[in-house]
Order: structure tokens, then sequence, then C-alpha cells
């Protein structure tokens, strides 16, 4: 049993490709692979959870809403920057999380536990690339985003160099939201999967995210 599931292994990692740059452009796909709204002009989104949009709930951010996200990001912005428009998103998408989870209900731990799947209180990295993605969408829609347009969620995993090294889950296929800079075209990981509900995203260029270098940092 235990060879016929490395033999499975191998055939996704073959199947899935090492590497994937290749999702560009507006987040529609995204939206429709995983059958799920993307954000209205009313500022109604809908919300991941259970993994992989089992589960999906509205929430609503009001003008308040909008008002205090803008007031927060004027706050922590030092300068008129790419990076510290960066630095101050990932402040908002952290408010907006603790916001969404108050309301929803959920309680998302750090990562993931496969045992978790279908808990309407928890979220996989599906779950959390979607909703950021949704998230950075209503900062770009109501002008909070001046440096940065939002891109389609990647994902990027090496199943053949984690069973190489024994150690598939650290190298599963793994999904964040994509900013992209609109000055240079580098474009950067939105990643708050590994982090408490509430705590800002990891933030990373994309060629650094997850595989090369899987720390935190806000580049």
């Amino acid at each position: 049993m235990q060879g016929r599931t490395v033999v499975v292994l191998l055939v996704a990692g073959i199947v899935l490709p090492a590497c994937t740059y290749e999702r560009t452009g507006a987040p529609a796909r995204h939206y429709t692979e995983f059958r799920v709204a993307p954000p209205t002009q009313f500022n109604k989104v809908e919300v991941c959870h259970a993994y992989t949009c089992k589960q999906k709930s509205p929430y609503y951010f009001r003008k308040p809403d909008i008002a205090e996200l803008a007031a927060l990001m004027r706050k922590v912005k030092r300068a008129d920057t790419p990076y510290e428009e960066r630095r101050a998103m990932a402040y908002a998408i952290g408010r907006i999380e603790r916001d969404v989870g108050k309301k929803l209900g959920l309680k998302d731990n750090p990562g993931m536990s496969f045992r978790s799947s279908g808990d309407s209180s928890q979220q996989d990295c599906v779950d959390e690339a979607t909703n950021t993605t949704s998230y950075l969408l209503i900062l770009e829609s109501n002008g909070l985003l001046k440096h940065h347009t939002v891109q389609t969620p990647i994902a990027k995993g090496n199943l053949i160099k984690g069973m190489l090294k024994g150690k598939p889950v650290e190298y599963w296929p793994h999904w964040a939201a994509v900013l992209l800079e609109k000055k240079t075209g580098q474009r950067y990981a939105v990643d708050s999967w590994p982090f408490k509900m509430g705590e800002n995203p990891g933030v990373q260029k994309i060629e650094d995210w997850y595989i090369k270098d899987r720390q935190r940092s806000a580049s």
C-alpha cells in the first residue's frame, strides 16, 4: 500500500507542473474554476471556507468599512511608494480578515490539517488565496491601490522534489493571491495561509515565494 501511495504521488507530481507561473491577467478564470462569485460593484464578496471553497458566505463592505481601511492605509504608509503601498495593504488585509472572521465565525488556524477539510471555521490555501484576491479587488475598486493591480492567484509546488526529500507535504501545490506592480511589472505573492487569522499576510516576489524561500518577508 505504501508503494502504491508513492506511485500515485509521483504521477500527481508529473501531472502537476513543478512550478506554475503561467497564470497571469485578471482573476475571472480563477473565480470560474472554483465557482466563486467575484466582488460586486456594491462591495459584496463571497468568502470561501471549509477548504477549497466547499462553503461560501456573503460579506458586505459598508462605506464606514472602506473609510476605516483607507484611514488605516494612510496611517501605515510612510511614503508614496510601491513598497509602502504593499506594507499598508498587508495591514488592511489583516484588518479585513479579523472583521470577516468575527462576522462569519471563522477561526482559521495557521497552515492546514487534512482532518479539517469540511470544517466551516477553517480555510486552506485555496480559500485564503481566493478571499485575499477578493479583498484586494475591493481595495483596488475603491481607489486604495495606486501602484498595483490585482491579478489571478497562482499555484506553485514541486511534489517530485518533495518525494525525493521525503517531505511531500512541504512541497504540496500551494496557492496565493497576486499583486502586479504597475511601474516595474514585478509580481508579488500575498499569502495569508501560514499565519493566524487577522495577522498581516506575507508579501514576496513571485520568484522567491514558497519553494525558494518559505520565510515571511515584505519585498
